[in-house]
C-alpha cells in the first residue's frame, strides 16, 4: 500500500501551501509523519535541510527513492518518541496525521516533543479536519489507480460514524491477485481544544486558517483547521 500512497494522496494545494510557507532561504525543517517524503523531497530540491520522521518502514523505503532522498535524514519513529540532535526553524505535520493521535496523553507527548525540537520562535504548522463537517458521508466512494500496468480499485467506506470524537473507516485496495485492507480511526478535536493543548505544550497560536488559500477559519463553513503556532 505504501507503493500506491502517492497516487492516493498526490501533490495538491495542501503541499503547495507547506512548500511556500518555508520560503526560499534554506532552513532546517522537520516533517513529522512524512509518509513517502514528497514534501521533504521538494524542500531538499530548494536547498532546505529536511528531516523526515515516520513510524512506517515501508513509507520510508519509498521516500528514500525520491530524487533528493539521499540528501534527507530519515527517522523511523512516532511523533511522541523521535529524537534529532538539532533544533529546527519549522516543524510540520501534514496529511491530517495529527488526527491519528487518539488520546490526550499521546497528543501532549507529541506536542512537547515537537516543541523540544524547535528553536525559540520556531514555527509548528499542521492541520486537522473541522469536526462540524459530516465526514461520515464523504468517506463512501470508489476510485481506480494504474500501478505498474495493473488496475487497482480503492473502495473507501465509513465503518462507524462520529462517536466520542472518533470516526472509523477503511480502505480496500483490490489488486488483480489480492485485496489489502487498511482500517483507520481518526479523532476530531475542536479548534478550542487544540489551541488549549498547544498552549499547554508551550506554543503560541499565531493563526488558524480554514483553507489552503489562507482564508481565516470559519467553524460553520471551513473544512480545515490549519494551525500556525510558534514556540514561545
Amino acid at each position: 500500500m505504501a507503493a500506491i500512497y502517492d497516487l492516493d494522496s498526490p501533490w495538491g494545494a495542501d503541499r503547495d501551501f507547506y512548500l511556500s510557507i518555508a520560503g526560499r532561504t534554506p532552513i532546517d525543517i522537520l516533517d513529522v509523519g512524512c509518509g513517502t517524503g514528497l514534501l521533504c523531497d521538494a524542500y531538499a530540491a530548494r536547498g532546505h535541510r529536511a528531516v523526515g520522521v515516520d513510524p512506517t518502514q515501508a513509507m520510508l523505503d519509498v521516500a528514500r527513492e525520491k530524487p533528493h532522498g539521499s540528501e534527507i535524514e530519515w527517522i523511523k519513529a512516532g511523533a511522541q518518541e523521535f529524537r534529532v540532535h538539532r533544533l529546527f526553524a519549522l516543524a510540520i505535520m501534514t496529511g491530517h496525521a495529527f488526527q491519528v493521535l487518539l488520546y490526550d496523553d499521546d497528543i501532549r507527548t507529541a506536542l512537547r516533543n515537537i516543541h523540544h525540537h524547535l528553536r525559540p520562535g520556531g514555527r509548528f504548522i499542521f492541520e486537522s479536519r473541522n469536526p462540524a463537517v459530516n465526514w461520515s458521508t464523504r468517506w463512501n466512494y470508489d476510485q481506480t489507480f494504474e500501478v505498474e500496468g495493473m488496475e487497482v480499485l480503492q473502495e473507501t467506506r465509513c465503518i462507524e460514524p462520529m462517536r466520542n470524537e472518533r470516526i472509523r473507516f477503511e480502505h480496500r485496495y483490490r489488486f488483480p491477485d489480492e485485496t489489502l485492507v487498511s482500517v483507520s480511526v481518526l479523532r476530531f478535536l475542536g479548534n478550542d481544544q487544540i489551541v488549549e493543548l498547544l498552549d499547554e505544550a508551550g506554543f503560541e497560536t499565531i493563526s488558524v486558517l480554514g483553507d489552503w488559500r489562507g482564508r481565516a477559519y470559519n467553524p460553520a463553513t471551513s473544512d480545515e483547521m490549519i494551525f500556525i503556532a510558534r514556540r514561545s
